[in-house]
């Protein structure tokens, strides 16, 4: 990637599984300092390939160099813990130099992780923190990362982001997180059909370069189909030349054929939408005041909140913070300790868990589509053949029959997908829907939750997917406290800056007002009786005048915010016109600060005014 000599790579890399090669002269280039993402489809080889450049498996035939001397670090989608009792004896097991003890401990404390914790009982989330500790503590010349966001909390992914730009280490990642690709990688490596292909770009530019290099080859096919067109017209018209000739020709025709017939043409997308149920009522649901604590940890203290027909929720916080524990409340699943839920008419819910519940461990691909009845998936009212189905999800007609349980993370994903979209409905609640899914099928899905006429609550910590998805986020902001913004994830991020330079703003004017209350020697200045007398004596012009504007200027504001609302709750604005999504959030938040302030003045001269009628 570099112009320097590379410090490791692979060249002509052939891997064949079965039948179809799942590397056909794959290479791959890491120099010192490199910043390399490595994406692809689901199943495309991305996890053997890193794996290789480990020198953790073998390919078929190929050159791996590595460079004397080159510590590398890998972290496998699923790393392995047996052997390991505590978290100290996995993350410290090959650590032997004392400095990288000290950031082991250093990483761990950041990440939450306690040293002497039992492996066993740990979450993903946990787990994963663990694996990370490890692999970044001894700080390598090479650091290679497959999937490293997942199960990771957002505080996680962005101590990940800023700790991975403090090594000096090159790295290769293996993500379906766009944000973090994007964030992290200078160059993009397109793993397609058994071979790499170079983007010198960050990631923020590849599918528009990818969708130029399937059109460019699609057009050396076409070009090549007329070309094979002319020879075979020639072949039976004008065979009239020297023999020589005429066997020249005839070869060259064969050559012709035969990249045609080897030519591997591009994947197709996946193909789904989802089953509409009945229409619901206005109002989905409606919270009042809801609180939940689990012992003396408080989870939710006092949440309010309507949601109603054709919103996009998006359920934001750490690990822990309770929003699992929320969404059921929001559910009717887990009544609330105070509060009320009350949910709207006719709701027929659709719930995609992170855990993919609802597969059977005996079952088969085809027994998990069917219900393990038949040879037809029903889809509402009308049914389809499992293998057509099967194919619009990406699976191949020989996997039928394949046990689910043996199936790659993305493609189990898929088929939970593909499960939870045979059934109508009009409320979809996806917890973490985005783990493992590749690029084009988090697409389809983003497609289909702008074209679902329903409403939509989710969890995620994929910043890029809220962003593309959600018209508002309940945010937790610790001890149960949960704050509402309109807007996706980066405009949640804007309206808290906002608020904070507004805060600040506020405690900079009341400290510049008490410094002028005081005298030289730094005492309050006494307040003399007339001045007293001045300030309760009678309102100024100007502050009765406020007092009669102000509630017209709160029913305007509040009349802005409700044209707002309505603007954002469109279901496809985003994909639409993100443009004007944006301006409609940041007109609310600027119309929901005013609105806030105008109140506050309102009750300062309304206060004022009482007082002063009081002394009179």
């Amino acid at each position: 990637m570099s112009a320097a000599p590379p410090i490791l790579y692979l060249q002509d890399i052939h891997l064949t599984h079965g039948v179809v090669p799942l590397l056909a002269g794959a290479d791959l280039s890491v120099g010192r300092y490199d910043r390399l993402c490595l994406v692809g489809r689901n199943g495309s080889g991305k996890s053997t390939l890193l794996k290789i450049l480990a020198g953790l498996a073998d390919s078929d035939s190929g050159t791996r160099f590595v460079q004397p001397g080159i510590a590398i670090e890998y972290l496998a989608q699923d790393p392995d813990f047996k052997g390991f009792k505590t978290v100290s004896d996995y993350v410290l097991g090959d650590v032997i130099n004392n400095e990288d003890r000290q950031r082991a401990f250093q990483i761990m404390a950041d990440l939450h992780i306690q040293p002497d914790a039992e492996l066993a009982p740990l979450s993903g989330g946990e787990r994963r923190r663990v694996a990370l500790a490890k692999v970044m503590a001894p700080q390598p010349e090479v650091l290679l990362l497959d999937e490293p966001t997942n199960h990771l909390d957002l505080p996680a992914i962005e101590w990940l982001e800023n700790s991975l730009r403090q090594l000096n280490s090159a790295l290769v990642v293996v993500s379906h997180d766009r944000r973090f690709l994007t964030n992290m990688a200078s160059s993009t490596i397109w793993l397609d059909r058994g071979q790499t292909k170079v983007m010198r770009k960050d990631f923020s530019h590849f599918e528009d370069w990818r969708d130029t290099e399937l059109a460019r080859e699609a057009l050396e096919q076409h070009k090549l189909d007329r070309k094979i067109a002319r020879e075979e017209d020639w072949v039976r018209y004008g065979v009239t030349a020297r023999r020589k000739r005429n066997v020249k020709r005839m070869a060259d025709l064969a050559d012709l054929r035969k990249q045609k017939r080897d030519h591997r043409g591009p994947e197709g997308g996946v193909e789904a939408a989802l089953v509409a149920g009945d229409r619901s009522g206005k109002l989905v649901v409606k919270a009042d005041h809801l609180s939940k604590s689990f012992g003396d940890k408080v989870i939710v203290e006092n949440f309010s909140t309507q949601i109603k027909r054709g919103a996009r929720i998006g359920l934001v916080g750490a690990n822990g913070t309770g929003k699992t524990t929320l969404l059921k409340m929001l559910l009717g699943e887990l009544p609330p300790d105070k509060g009320l839920v009350r949910l709207g008419k006719n709701l027929t819910p659709l719930i995609l868990d992170q855990k993919r519940s609802g597969i059977k461990k005996d079952w088969s691909v085809k027994d998990a589509l069917t219900d393990g009845a038949g040879d037809l998936v029903s889809l509402g009212e009308d049914t389809m053949h499992v293998i057509a189905y099967m194919k619009n999800f990406l699976f191949h007609p020989s996997q039928m029959r394949t046990p689910a349980h043996i199936l790659s993370g993305g493609e189990q994903a898929r088929l939970l997908l593909a499960r939870g979209l045979r059934q109508p409905s009009n409320l979809l609640v996806m917890d973490e829907p985005t783990n493992d899914l590749d690029l084009e099928t988090l697409d389809l899905l983003q497609e289909m939750i702008a074209a679902y006429e329903g409403t939509v609550i989710l969890v995620s910590h994929d910043r890029d997917f809220l962003d593309r998805t959600v018209t508002a986020v309940f945010h937790s902001e610790g001890g149960g406290v949960w704050h509402e913004y309109a807007g996706g994830y980066s405009d949640m991020k804007a309206q808290q800056k906002l608020q904070i330079r507004s805060q600040e703003s506020a405690a900079l004017a009341n400290g510049e007002g008490a410094r002028g209350k005081r005298t030289i020697a730094g005492k309050a200045a006494p307040e003399t009786a007339s001045a007293k007398t001045k300030s309760v004596g009678k309102m100024s012009f100007k502050d009765k005048f406020r007092l009669e504007k102000l509630p017209l200027e709160m029913q305007a504001l509040e009349t802005t915010i409700g044209a707002c609302e309505a603007g954002l709750a469109q279901a496809d604005l985003f994909a639409k016109d993100p443009e004007k999504f944006n301006a409609l959030a940041q007109s609310l938040q600027q119309a929901r600060l005013d609105l806030a302030a105008a109140e506050e003045e309102w009750l300062r001269l309304e206060v004022l005014r009482e007082e002063i009628d009081g002394s009179g």
